[in-house]
C-alpha cells in the first residue's frame, strides 16, 4: 500500500497518469471516493498514460464506455447508478473484466461482489484542513 498526497488537480492527473504508464493486460483499477474528490481527473490521467487523447469523461448514463486508441483498450465504468447487480451482467461486465484491455471503475465499492480479488483497489479522500485541493489518495495492491 501507498499514501500519496496530491495538492492540486494537475498532481492527481499526473498519478493517474504514472499508473496508466505501467498499466497491463487484464488489470482491474477500481477507484473509490466521494464526489468531487478527483475521480475523474485521476482518470484522465490514466487514459493519458495509455495513450489516449481523446477527451474521457465519466460515463454515468451509459455505464461503461470504451476507448480503443492507446496501447491497450480502456473499459472506463461508472457505476454510480448501478441499483441492482444484474444491470452488470445486462452490459457482459465480464468481457471487460476479463479481456485483454485495462478496466477502472469508479465507484466500484457499488459493485464490490463482483470485483476480482487482485484488482488495484484506489481510494480518493479530501482534506480540507490541508486546503481545497488537497487529496490523499490511497493506492492498495498495485504490487501484485
Amino acid at each position: 500500500m501507498r499514501v500519496i498526497e496530491s495538492n492540486s488537480p494537475g498532481e492527481t492527473f499526473e498519478l493517474g497518469r504514472q499508473i496508466g504508464l505501467k498499466a497491463k493486460p487484464g488489470q482491474i483499477f477500481c477507484l473509490d471516493g466521494d464526489l468531487g474528490t478527483g475521480k475523474t481527473v485521476f482518470t484522465q490521467g490514466f487514459a493519458a498514460g495509455l495513450g489516449i487523447s481523446e477527451a474521457v469523461n465519466s460515463p454515468t448514463f451509459t455505464i461503461v464506455q470504451v476507448y480503443d486508441e492507446g496501447r491497450l483498450p480502456l473499459y472506463h465504468f461508472d457505476v454510480y447508478r448501478i441499483d441492482d447487480i444484474g444491470e452488470m451482467d445486462e452490459i457482459g461486465y465480464e468481457d471487460y473484466f476479463f479481456g485483454q484491455g485495462v478496466c477502472l471503475i469508479e465507484w466500484s465499492s457499488q459493485i464490490e461482489e463482483l470485483i476480482p480479488a487482485d484488482a488495484v483497489k484506489i481510494s480518493l479522500e479530501k482534506d480540507l484542513t490541508h486546503g481545497f485541493d488537497f487529496r490523499r489518495i490511497t493506492v492498495r495492491g498495485e504490487e501484485r
